[in-house]
């Protein structure tokens, strides 16, 4: 499978992302909402402290009160008079498979979100539009699974020791093999924990002296690791090729401070979707630019693709494969199996020499436990069928049904006139809601439609963007969607979230044919 020239996704890898800005009202209005909500906190503040009202949050005992506060005074106050009235709209408990539809488990609070309790009722087939299960591999088929289920049988649960001592099986070096021919690079390793691939491998590759330069929505696991890592930390405004190149340029004349020798390394670490924690942009980084900008500062790359291995480019071999690059210009790529793969865990790749030297000196090699059998083959299950080892073509119709749901949906919403962030390929899909109440409002709406949303708002976004995250996955089908518009439509016009000044076609622009050429 290969990029006709000209054509698909290819060449949109130089399109520049503009994100529509809502009215100014909206702004207003939004600014209005939270000072509201925040006076009543105060108020109600007031009330506890004078014994009318009991508060149920966790406080520093009396005794403790010369100590260093254990809870920080906004974040407990957030928690305690914003948060708590809505916090229904999170963390509801799932009892089925996360597919394209799913089980969510009934539950009702008699102290206002204080504490819940489950009432033993379950709302079945609710479509799923919160999980990032992209290409649809965490299905229930018994004639997919079988494999993993003799893997099972075979070595057991769980490896109980560490990739250096008694855990490397067969089927992780058949893991790594594999995954290194996938991406086309010398060599890679598996670690058992996504999140622990990121911040405990970068303290591995870089350190004292170092120079991490880092986009300002990365992810919490490459911030992570690049504190522990001991390295010097500068952030790069988002994206933004201008103020990459300025500190590159600024780290190279100038050195490290006071001493100015020069620096052990430079390591540029950036994220494919910029999705940081909740914030979910959906934008997409400019590769081509910054490898270029590697290149002219002598730098070393860092590419985590997490949210993009396996359900992006022609083949799902991600974001060098989208952009026609190189994957030896990229030092360090990193990804999870735990959205397009159906599974858990991470990988580094790259030149051999990397690996082997992250062997016996990555903790996260060194001390966590290996990957456990099932998990290894559910990911060698998944990756064969995408890379079509398996003698058949459902990895690239998935590959291909995905991007066409991704931007059929996208199309769509833009098309009923809400305001949306991200690249176009992107399946992470925002909904810009703004307003607080509306938020609330937005996901206790799809929920009674038996529509599964995640929302999000301040302090994990910006305080005038609070949004809806939609994660369009291959598993969902053109009526799913259509049911999923429609509801959104009808919510959209009641709510009053339409914000979009923009017009767009009524023909959207779908997945073309010529995006794709099978060889």
């Amino acid at each position: 499978m290969k990029n006709v020239p000209g054509t698909g996704i290819a060449s949109r890898q130089h399109k520049q992302e503009s994100f529509e800005q809502a009215p100014m009202y909206v702004a207003v209005m939004t600014y209005l909402g939270f000072g509201i909500v925040t006076l009543f906190g105060y108020f109600r503040d007031f009330l506890r402290a004078v014994g009318l009202e009991k508060c149920n949050l966790a406080q520093e005992r009396v005794e403790q009160k010369d100590f260093v506060p254990l809870y920080q005074d906004f974040e407990n106050f957030y928690n305690r008079n914003l948060y708590m009235r809505v916090r229904d709209n999170w963390n509801r408990p799932v009892c089925s498979l996360p597919g394209p539809v799913f089980d969510l488990m009934e539950r009702v609070s008699d102290d206002y979100n204080w504490t819940f309790r489950l009432t033993g009722r379950t709302l079945h087939n609710a479509i799923n539009m919160g999980s990032y299960n992209y290409l649809g591999f965490a299905e229930n088929n018994a004639d997919f699974l079988k494999t993993v289920a003799d893997k099972t049988q075979q070595y057991g649960v769980g490896v109980c020791s560490t990739r250096q001592e008694m855990g490397t099986l067969s089927i992780h070096e058949e893991l790594e093999q594999l995954v290194a021919s996938f991406l086309r690079v010398e060599s890679s390793m598996t670690f058992g924990m996504g999140f622990a691939t990121n911040s405990m491998n970068i303290p591995a590759i870089v350190g004292k002296g170092g120079l991490i330069l880092s986009d300002e929505l990365n992810h919490t696991s490459l911030i992570l690791g690049a504190r522990l890592s001991g390295a010097t930390i500068r952030v790069f405004k988002h994206n933004n090729m201008h103020s990459l190149e300025k500190m590159l340029r600024e780290a190279v004349c100038s050195g490290q401070p006071r001493t100015h020798r020069p620096w052990k390394k430079i390591l540029i670490m950036v994220e494919v979707w910029f999705i940081i924690d909740e914030i979910m942009e959906g934008s997409v980084v400019r590769l081509s630019e910054i490898i270029a900008l590697k290149k002219k500062y002598k730098a070393y790359l860092y590419l985590d693709e997490a949210h993009s291995i396996g359900a992006v480019g022609p083949s799902g071999r991600g974001v060098a494969e989208l952009f026609n690059v190189n994957p030896a210009d990229v030092d360090v790529m990193m990804g999870t199996f735990t959205k397009s793969f159906g599974a858990a865990g991470g990988y580094i790749a790259g030149k051999k020499e990397l690996v082997d030297y992250l062997r016996s000196h990555s903790h996260s090699a060194v001390y966590a436990s290996a990957m456990s059998p099932p998990v290894t083959e559910q990911i060698l299950r998944a990756m064969k069928c995408i890379m079509g080892k398996d003698g058949s073509t459902e990895g690239i119709r998935r590959i291909r049904q995905l991007a066409e749901n991704t931007r059929y949906f996208r199309a769509r919403l833009k098309e009923m006139g809400f305001i949306i962030y991200g690249n176009d390929d992107s399946p992470v899909v925002p909904i810009l809601l703004y307003m607080p109440g509306k938020v609330v409002a937005f996901a206790r709406e799809m929920l009674e439609r038996k529509i599964g949303v995640v929302v999000v708002g301040f302090p994990a976004t910006p305080i005038t963007e609070a949004r809806a995250r939609f994660c369009l996955s291959a598993s969902h089908t053109r009526a799913m969607l259509n049911q999923v518009l429609r509801h959104m439509n009808e919510v959209g016009d009641n709510l009053c979230l339409k914000f979009s000044r923009l017009k767009y076609s009524s023909c959207p622009n779908l997945c073309d044919e010529t995006d794709f050429e099978l060889i």
